[in-house]
């Protein structure tokens, strides 16, 4: 009995540790099958973090690119900003001066012009300079010293091939030269200025006052525009031997010569300058400008002692007036020489004028004028001119474009000539730069 129940232990025994083995099996298998899962959860996060890996750098990559193509497109547009403002602003200057204290400015024009001359005999062309303003260039260096000093200095050539006032019908070719200006300055604000050198003297431009805008081819020198044309004599058929420069001028003061001058400050306006001249000669001048009621004018005055051979004194003035909103204008010249033992030479002049704006690019302006002389150029001569002009003006590109038709009439007791009258149309251009 005993011996069954040990043996029915034994079996039940063997039972429960065959099932205990077999869930021992199962949680082993169990366990496996987990880690195996894990091992796969985990290469496949691996797996997916370097996916992500990878279009986290696409991602950098595409906004580096579009970063530098910003960058790039705003950089273009900067330079296309820039050269479009460089096209419309002026050039940068370059020019330097020897001495890191003087500076340097260079200017100057260029003045051309067509004459079409008829003397009362025949009609021809002349390509010119035109005197009026010649071809010229400058080199103006100025240094400050202090607060109130200004040293200044100033060389200015001329440059005149085929120059209005020499060409004529013998001799259609010339070529002149002349140096203008070869000065030194010194400028005080509170003291007035002293020049030394070859430049204007005082009495210079007196005669010239002109606020018509048209002086560029029609002012009160009116021989410049072809003072080297003959007169004709239809009595003999032939050129008389007198030019349009020796029955006309204005009598402007002493021109440009080595001078020691001095000018001194304005006041209200009116300034007042004196030069001593090479050969004992001497000048002075009053001059003022202003504006107001809607008027803008300038006038001026001299007395030079020419020391000539016919005469020692010269006088002459003039007077510009403007007027603003209408553009309406009248100038007046006049000047004589205290002639000795002869009738004084004497010349009066006077022109109407207009400015208007027919375009923006610049004033256009119009003018008429009459000149009157006597004793020019003999005693008992008598010569007249008229002139009609029309000036259009370009002031982004410092140019005058102009027209003019201008007459000459004298009338001589030299040899009871009978002198033609010459006829004058001129085209040209003046630029400055």
């Amino acid at each position: 009995m005993a011996s069954k129940k040990q043996t029915l232990l034994m079996c039940v025994g063997a039972v429960v540790a065959s099932q205990l083995c077999q869930l021992d099996q199962a949680d082993a298998q169990q366990v496996l099958v987990d880690a195996k899962l894990l091992q796969q959860l985990q290469q496949l996060v691996a797996d997916q973090q370097k996916q992500l890996d990878r279009l986290q750098q696409q991602v950098n990559t595409f906004q580096q690119t579009a970063v530098a193509a910003q960058s790039q497109a705003q950089e273009a547009k900067t330079v296309a900003e820039e050269a479009k403002s460089n096209a419309q602003a002026p050039a940068p200057k370059v020019v330097t001066s020897g001495s890191e204290r003087v500076k340097l400015a260079i200017s100057g024009q260029v003045d051309r012009a067509m004459n079409i001359v008829d003397d009362g005999n025949e009609t021809d062309a002349y390509f010119v300079d035109n005197d009026n303003s010649n071809t010229r260039i400058r080199f103006v260096g100025t240094a400050g010293v202090n607060d109130d000093l200004t040293l200044g200095s100033r060389i200015e050539l001329a440059f005149t091939p085929d120059s209005s006032a020499t060409v004529s019908q013998t001799s259609k070719d010339s070529n002149a030269y002349d140096e203008r200006w070869a000065d030194l300055s010194l400028a005080s604000k509170k003291y007035g200025t002293l020049f030394l050198g070859k430049g204007d003297t005082a009495s210079n431009n007196s005669a010239e006052v002109d606020l018509s805008g048209t002086s560029v081819i029609a002012y009160t020198g009116i021989a410049s525009i072809a003072g080297g044309m003959y007169f004709y004599d239809s009595d003999s058929d032939a050129l008389s031997g007198i030019k349009v420069s020796n029955a006309f001028s204005d009598f402007d003061g002493l021109s440009r010569k080595s001078r020691l001058r001095y000018d001194t400050p304005t006041f209200y306006g009116f300034g007042l300058a004196a030069s001593a001249v090479t050969n004992r000669r001497w000048d002075s001048a009053l001059t003022w400008s202003g504006s107001g009621y809607g008027l803008k004018a300038a006038a001026a005055a001299a007395v030079a002692y020419i020391n000539g051979d016919d005469a020692n004194f010269q006088y002459d003035g003039s007077f510009s007036v403007l007027h603003e909103a209408t553009g309406l204008n009248f100038t007046f010249s006049a000047g004589t020489q205290d002639a000795d033992n002869l009738d004084n030479p004497y010349n009066l002049w006077g022109k109407l004028g207009w400015q208007t704006a027919f375009w923006s690019v610049g004033k256009t302006s119009f003018s008429f004028d009459y000149d009157h002389t006597e004793n020019i150029p003999a005693e008992g001569d008598k010569g007249d001119s008229f002139g009609i002009a029309a000036v259009q003006a370009f002031a982004d590109y410092g140019t005058e474009v102009y027209l003019q038709f201008r007459q000459y009439k004298l009338d001589t007791n030299t040899h009871n000539q009978d002198l033609d009258n010459i006829n004058v149309a001129t085209a040209g251009a003046r630029v400055k730069f």
